[in-house]
């Protein structure tokens, strides 16, 4: 029985839960391949960031389902959750050492979680701060 590895990651609007277990680097995104998921290479790109860093691009088969928001907040809380599964990964290495995942996923900021979301709107504001227009006569 090989190991399987769950992990969640967030961004804006989207949360991303992920199975990652050894395998030949297939990732399926709510059971559809990843390239025909998304409609950008650069999407698909940005995801596999933190494998092509740790040299994993073929070695876990990764399932995810992922809801809410659009195609980028989709894609960078999918990164963040192959990020925290990375580091479960590997949690047994020393994290000084460097060839530990954590020092180089820190290294190239996968590991922080960006907090920018919505602002929320504002009653008499056309949106969170966009005020109507001001006619003076």
């Amino acid at each position: 029985m090989s190991k399987v590895i769950t992990a969640c990651g967030r961004r804006k609007r989207s949360i991303a839960q992920i199975k990652m277990v050894p395998g030949s680097g297939k990732i399926t995104v709510n059971g559809k391949d990843v390239r025909e998921y998304l409609p950008f290479e650069v999407n698909v790109m940005n995801l596999m960031q933190p494998l092509v860093a740790t040299k994993n691009e073929s070695t876990f088969d990764i399932e995810v389902v992922v809801k809410g928001g659009g195609y980028n907040g989709q894609t960078e809380a999918i990164r963040l959750a192959i990020t925290k599964a990375l580091l479960v990964y590997d949690e047994n290495t020393d994290p000084n050492s460097d060839t530990s995942y954590r020092k180089i996923l820190k290294a190239a900021g996968f590991i922080t979680r960006d907090p920018r979301v919505k602002e929320r709107k504002k009653y008499g504001l056309r949106k969170a701060r966009r005020a109507p227009q001001f006619s003076k006569r």
